[in-house]
């Protein structure tokens, strides 16, 4: 079986979380810098077979779109021209960033460690891809936000 991989998309850095190979377990794969992420893509689709993309989609408390989204358009753009038999899906990521900051407190990271972005980005990307997951396991009837016209 293919894996997904899920993208928590930054101006600056990007963070990827990946699944097993049996969809099961979403787990935090590494950060990027966002100008060297589609070189990355193309690497790491050439060494393992991805079925999808799961793309943070951030949105506002009022649900309008933050204003990165403006720059992820423009990233699905290149990755359905780059990579046009992956599906790509977008997943709400409202709230993940505290949710990772708040995972590492719990898991006893002194505050040093608790700042590096690049940890936050990344655990943002397996959070993202686990609710995912989690909906398309426990949710079917409830749908996941395909972008039309791709995947097979």
């Amino acid at each position: 079986m293919k894996r997904i991989l899920a993208i928590d998309y930054g101006s600056k850095r990007t963070g990827i979380a990946i699944t097993d190979p049996l969809q099961m377990i979403a787990s935090g794969l590494c950060t990027v810098a966002t100008n060297e992420l589609l070189p990355f893509l193309k690497k790491y689709t050439a060494e393992e077979p991805i079925e999808s993309f799961v793309i943070g989609q951030p949105k506002r408390l009022n649900n309008e779109d933050s204003d990165v989204e403006v720059l992820i358009q423009a990233f699905i753009s290149q990755l359905r021209q780059e990579f046009p038999d992956i599906a790509i899906y977008r997943q709400d990521e409202r709230f993940t960033s505290k949710i990772a900051f708040q995972t590492m407190i719990d898991s006893g990271l002194k505050k040093k460690q608790r700042q590096d972005k690049a940890l936050i980005d990344e655990i943002s990307a397996t959070l993202i891809l686990q609710q995912f997951l989690e909906k398309k396991i426990n949710h079917p009837h409830l749908g996941i936000n395909l972008i039309e016209g791709l995947g097979k």
